[in-house]
């Protein structure tokens, strides 16, 4: 057998393939001969004739593939330290590759030890291509199982980490909001797709990740797609993925959001700011549980839960001009509702109270404390950002403040409307805070924080629609909104 070995080596031009072999079997020949065999085709080779080595030899080193005699000693022939052995190795390595090396009339017991985990097994005495071919499709399956634990180790860590946004949180007490928690609770463990409603900055993303967080997907990935940003021309691509030459620009393969949330939960952002046309494309994936990348011939299938949210009115939503009747069915199998802050005032002293803490730590500053004429001017002002603003004004205020106390000044409330249109004023406001003419005033600040304040208001808060009003980016408003206050 050694001469045919030596022999093939010689004959053999293959190119080395990428794979760490290790040979284990009492059979010095055997050692010898598979050495010589395997290393003219692989990158490393080991070999061990004392099984005992196994658990040093794997914690020393990564093996692609495994090796393992089914006998060791003279006049065995049960398998039973194969089976032992081939226990031990998968105790330690999970993922490990193990070929049985028996003799022919092992065949049975070979079997039986791939029952147990054993991926393949030689016949001895072997024939020198089929332990190639056996050893290369096994390097392969290494590799593969590999790959797929670190992407599940990945997977698991993108979870983590996209499962909760770093010091934001769910705060409430009201009545409101305990529907709202109860709706959360119940849903959550169904595949049910759920629509939430609700004004700009009100938390509809953390309702969603909460919904993902208490749900039987929670350990997969939660993928958050902001449409109200997504351009017509790039809508398909983003969510279907394309292939290679598909289109101008497409220079390699990309994998859509909806199959990159394959097992996991995909939140959808501003669905009420897609066309018609594009809903229709939606519609169909959605029923069809099914996407096509742009470029592609074959359907992939997908196994995603929708979450979708927007600040239109259920009213708007009702309009078949506006809004797709059977998508609007296909999404709010369950809807959540998000009262405004101005809506639950009551809340207003909690959630003030974790952001203080939460800036105060994050500055390095001394503990802050809420002065009772702050709260009430908190508690009166309407909030036109919701909870977004009043977060933005108290991470301001934590920054600006000099005093253990935060007073109302520390916040800089400027005068607002209330639900009837006028102008008011917050509680124990100063000439700090009168209103300034904008026909005589011509500071560059507040000129643009008046004509943010105007955009919001004429597109009733919808940022993607005051962004293209004022020429702006969403991203870029968000910048203006926090630095001005909103």
């Amino acid at each position: 057998m050694l001469f045919n070995i030596l022999g093939l080596m010689l004959r053999s031009d293959r190119v080395k393939q990428e794979g760490v072999i290790l040979i284990v079997d009492d059979d010095e020949d055997i050692l010898v001969a598979g050495k010589l065999l395997l290393k003219r085709h692989f990158s490393s080779v080991q070999i061990c004739n004392q099984p005992e080595s196994i658990p040093r030899l794997l914690s020393e080193q990564k093996f692609d593939a495994i090796l393992l005699d089914m006998n060791f000693g003279p006049g065995e022939s049960s398998g039973a330290q194969g089976y032992l052995w081939l226990e031990k190795i998968l105790e330690i390595d999970p993922q490990a590759v193990v070929i049985m090396i028996t003799a022919h009339g092992g065949v049975d017991v070979a079997v039986d030890a791939m029952k147990l985990g054993a991926t393949d097994f030689i016949a001895k005495p072997w024939q020198n291509e089929k332990v190639v071919a056996t050893l290369s499709s096994a390097v392969q399956l290494g590799r593969t199982r590999t790959e797929a634990k670190d992407l599940r180790n990945t997977n698991k860590v993108l979870a983590e980490v996209s499962g909760a946004k770093s010091g934001q949180t769910l705060l409430g007490n009201s009545a409101a909001m305990k529907v709202v928690f109860s709706l959360i609770e119940r849903t959550a463990p169904t595949d049910a797709n759920v629509l939430i409603l609700g004004e700009n900055g009100t938390g509809k993303e953390l309702i969603a990740r909460e919904i993902h967080a208490q749900s039987l997907r929670s350990n997969k990935v939660f993928m958050s797609v902001d449409l109200g940003a997504l351009s017509e021309t790039l809508f398909e691509s983003e969510l279907f993925g394309h292939k290679k030459g598909a289109f101008t620009g497409a220079k390699e393969d990309r994998v859509g959001r909806l199959q990159a949330a394959n097992g996991g939960t995909l939140f959808l952002d501003e669905i009420g700011n897609v066309p018609l046309h594009l809903q229709a494309k939606l519609l169909t994936v959605l029923e069809q549980r099914m996407v096509t990348p742009i470029g592609a011939n074959l359907a992939v299938p997908i196994d995603v839960r929708v979450i979708t949210a927007t600040n239109v009115s259920k009213q708007d939503l009702s309009l078949e001009t506006k809004f797709r009747q059977d998508l609007l069915f296909r999404l709010n199998t369950v809807e959540i509702e998000l009262p405004p802050l101005r809506k639950r005032s009551e809340d207003i002293e909690v959630i003030a109270a974790h952001y203080i803490n939460l800036y105060a730590r994050k500055y390095d500053k001394a503990d802050k404390t809420l002065a009772a004429s702050a709260l009430v001017a908190l508690e009166h002002y309407p909030w036109p950002g919701n909870v977004r603003a009043l977060r933005h004004a108290i991470e301001r205020a934590i920054i600006l403040s000099q005093g253990p106390e935060l007073e109302v000044l520390d916040f800089q409330l400027d005068a607002q409307p209330n639900q009837a249109g006028d102008i008011v004023a917050p509680p124990t406001s100063t000439s700090a805070n009168t209103a300034i003419s904008e026909s005589d005033d011509l500071n560059l600040d507040r000129l643009e924080k008046a004509a943010i304040k105007q955009a919001l208001q004429k597109h009733r808060y919808n940022i993607s629609h005051a962004a293209k009003e004022l020429g702006l980016t969403r991203a870029a408003l968000y910048r203006r909104m926090e630095k001005h206050g909103f």
